[in-house]
């Protein structure tokens, strides 16, 4: 199957509190700029919708969904696209014309993307490598497969895997080798369908994953395929956010508060009332929501110094993979039609805040 798109963790939860934000500015310690991403080559303002944007670790590409139908030379049939956005060249490219459930996904060197959709009665994971255009499936046979993951060169997909006709199937958490054949290892079998949401490393060694039904976070190790947790220790509730590229540091939600579970010693960082909602790649930056509703809507973190520099004052969203390495760049969505000038569509449009 990648030809055809090519050619341990200790379990402890001990909390240690940031300190407090250093920086209310929203360009901190660095100097920023925000553009916006969902607009064609030349500027056009969408004329649909635009969200769920993730980004490659080298900040270059950029990967949403939208309604629109003039992103692209070619317009688009009606319904959510996938549409990739190379910040080198400000060109756009839709990835085929099927529609998205759930958010698309990108490997961490922007080589390959990915989302489900549906298919005929099924759904399953299309894969498109971008320098070739090459498309795959990923082989989910009779079932439905959906929450992707990739790592950073593309080879490993974490996906979940259901069966719609056979209800006390449950679901089965899966790693797809590209290079083995498409081989699948197994993660995890629950015996439900609450969402799971796999977050796979970079070098495809470890996958985070959650138990909706027991509320906890566990990590799965492929070397010897062992499973760690509950991380978060037997008296909390937890639900996953992201594992760090680097393998190093898993994100979870307890309570009002985020944690930030360090892989190596068992540990975890307390940043209280917020909710995590990515993690930088290296996992030195958490991108969070301040629980007050009186603040800025999004933040980045520091989690060595404890600084924070605020991404956007304005109502805003985002989702998992939308900081690029080193903190450097964030994507997300508004519907706020003031954060650059000209914005006129009455659309959700996605964003990035480039921090240097």
């Amino acid at each position: 199957m990648r030809a055809a798109l090519g050619a341990a963790v200790a379990v402890c939860a001990v909390t240690v509190a940031l300190p407090g934000v250093a920086s209310a500015e929203p360009s901190g310690a660095r100097g920023a700029s925000v553009e916006r991403i969902s607009v064609a080559a030349d500027g056009t303002q969408a004329d649909g919708g635009s969200t769920d944007a993730s980004i490659s670790h080298d900040g270059r590409r950029v990967i949403f969904s939208s309604s629109a139908t003039n992103l692209t030379s070619d317009a688009a049939s009606a319904g959510d696209k996938v549409y990739v956005r190379d910040q080198r060249t400000g060109q756009n490219q839709r990835m085929g014309d099927l529609s998205p459930i759930g958010p698309p996904v990108i490997s961490g060197d922007g080589e390959y993307i990915g989302y489900a959709h549906q298919w005929i009665t099924n759904v399953r994971i299309r894969q498109y490598q971008m320098s070739t255009g090459r498309t795959a499936s990923l082989d989910c046979s009779a079932y439905t497969c959906d929450q992707a993951s990739l790592n950073t060169d593309g080879r490993y997909t974490a996906h979940v895997l259901r069966s719609p006709r056979q209800p006390t199937f449950g679901q089965r958490i899966e790693v797809q080798d590209w290079n083995n054949g498409g081989a699948n290892q197994n993660v995890a079998t629950l015996a439900h369908t609450k969402p799971s949401k796999p977050s796979i490393s970079g070098d495809g060694r470890y996958v985070a994953y959650q138990d909706g039904q027991t509320e906890d976070v566990l990590v799965w190790d492929r070397t010897g395929a062992t499973t760690s947790g509950p991380i978060e220790g037997p008296d909390k509730a937890a639900s996953l956010v992201q594992l760090s590229d680097d393998g190093g540091k898993v994100v979870y939600l307890s309570g009002s508060d985020t944690y930030v579970h360090d892989v190596r010693t068992g540990t975890a960082q307390l940043v209280p009332n917020v909710k995590g909602l990515a993690i930088d790649p290296t996992g030195r930056y958490l991108l969070y929501a301040p629980r007050d509703a009186s603040g800025p809507s999004l933040t980045l973190r520091d989690l060595r110094t404890g600084t924070d520099e605020i991404i956007s004052e304005k109502t805003a969203s985002a989702g998992a993979d939308a900081v690029s390495a080193g903190g450097r760049d964030v994507v997300f969505q508004s519907a706020a039609d003031d954060i650059v000038p000209g914005d006129t569509n009455g659309k959700s449009d996605v964003f990035a805040r480039h921090l240097y």
